[in-house]
């Protein structure tokens, strides 16, 4: 039996989505594979340049883990899976410890994401529906789209003229085109932005010119420090919560029941964080902006996933490939990641309407409302020798204070 069957006659989609189970034909799938590359290098590269892990290593289990996760979750949830920004400043915190006592806090992160995982696929939808009914999971969503988005913003102020370009192709061709073609709005942006840099001069090409054509990616073991460990474990709470809202906000663009796939979805990422932290990379997570991208195209085929999850592969042994990558302008990064992550927090909110949640209720509103603006004002708090910021701090309050806050209602009517 095939993994994919084809839509259509593969070249056209007369305006339908293309299902996680279906795919175009392979020149195209290819095609969208590239975009889906395009929309997640920015974050895969700069996660570890930040934190001082190699970035072809990062590659190579960014693509190893998002193959890793099709097959886990059985090609129904579309997702690539890439460094995550959670893991930032923890690394960060601990990189004087050395990149080994970094790896081993990922490795631990990964085994306790498995253990959840494994928790939540044992004990079904009515675990994940007590502890994160749609009130949470759209506000998780929404926190994810505008967590990141001062980083789009900022880079977007950084190089206004690409930027504007980027993000205006994109919109246009979303908005008016029809064909097949408008499709790859966000790889026609990036393109169109990437060459517009080459033409200002803001393109530096010194480090693709002094870059090999082939290298194998570097690659370090992990050493287990309680101390580093305990830095890094509050991460684990971002990841789950990512991986949820991933699943609700895929089921909410495709119009299905992902329920299911939950618990696979947190074993995957898991297990893809876990391989990363014995091989010299950051933790990974499911992206918002290939969401974006899938929003904008409607073509949700993990066929296209499983190409970007070997593209990133290849270029993890190409030097020279993954200097190119590194050399697209920020402001275009900015202009893409706009539009995308704008996309993504709006599904979160389609999540509250579809699911009908009751905004005039104290309990969703405060604790809701408290959450967003942890998220979004990014709220960085020391702990100790933890620094956890905005991301953490907003899905806390949500997770947590939301059942509280429900229990303590219920509570008082009695």
């Amino acid at each position: 039996m095939a993994l994919w069957t084809v839509h259509g006659d593969g070249r056209t989609t007369d305006g339908d989505a293309v299902s996680p189970q279906e795919r175009l034909s392979w020149p195209l799938t290819i095609g969208f594979g590239a975009q889906h590359l395009v929309a997640m290098a920015g974050a895969t590269i700069l996660v570890p340049a930040a934190t001082g892990l190699p970035v072809g290593t990062t590659l190579l289990f960014s693509g190893v883990g998002t193959l890793l996760f099709l097959i886990i979750t059985r090609n129904r949830v579309p997702s690539y899976l890439g460094a995550s920004f959670a893991f930032i400043a923890p690394l960060q915190a601990a990189r004087s410890e050395g990149i080994a006592a970094q790896l081993g806090g990922i490795v631990a992160a990964g085994l306790l994401v498995i253990i959840i995982g494994v928790a939540v696929k044992a004990l079904g939808v009515r675990l994940l529906e007590s502890v994160m009914p749609p009130v949470v999971t759209g506000a998780v969503v929404i926190l994810i789209g505008l967590n990141l988005s001062h980083r789009a913003a900022s880079s977007f102020a950084e190089q206004p003229l690409p930027a504007v370009v980027a993000m205006g192709i994109i919109l246009l061709c979303g908005v008016l085109g029809r064909r097949l073609f408008f499709r790859f709005s966000v790889l026609l942006g990036v393109v169109v932005g990437w060459v517009l840099g080459f033409v200002l001069g803001i393109v530096d090409t010194a480090p693709v010119a002094n870059a090999a054509w082939f290298g194998f990616p570097t690659l370090h073991a992990p050493e287990l420090r309680p101390s580093v460990t305990l830095l890094i474990l509050p991460v684990v709470i971002v990841l789950v919560a990512e991986n949820v809202g991933h699943v609700k906000a895929v089921a909410g663009l495709t119009g299905r029941n992902l329920d299911g796939s939950v618990g696979d979805s947190i074993i995957a990422n898991g297990l893809s964080t876990t391989l990363a932290g014995f091989g010299g990379a950051p933790g990974t997570t499911t992206y918002s902006e290939n969401i974006g991208a899938m929003g904008v195209t409607k073509v949700y085929s993990t066929a296209a996933y499983a190409v970007t999850g070997v593209m990133a592969i290849l270029l993890a042994f190409s030097p020279k490939a993954t200097a190119a990558l590194g050399t697209i302008p920020p402001g275009v990064v900015g202009g893409a990641t706009l539009v995308l992550l704008g996309l993504i927090t709006l599904v979160g909110v389609r999540i509250w309407m579809d699911n009908r949640v009751d905004l005039a209720n104290p309990g969703n509103a405060l604790v809701g409302g408290a959450a967003l603006v942890a998220g979004v004002g990014d709220l960085t708090l020391k702990l100790g020798n933890m620094e956890l910021g905005g991301l953490v701090w907003g899905s806390l309050l949500v997770v947590i204070l939301h059942p509280i806050m429900r229990w303590l209602r219920a509570a008082r009517r009695i």
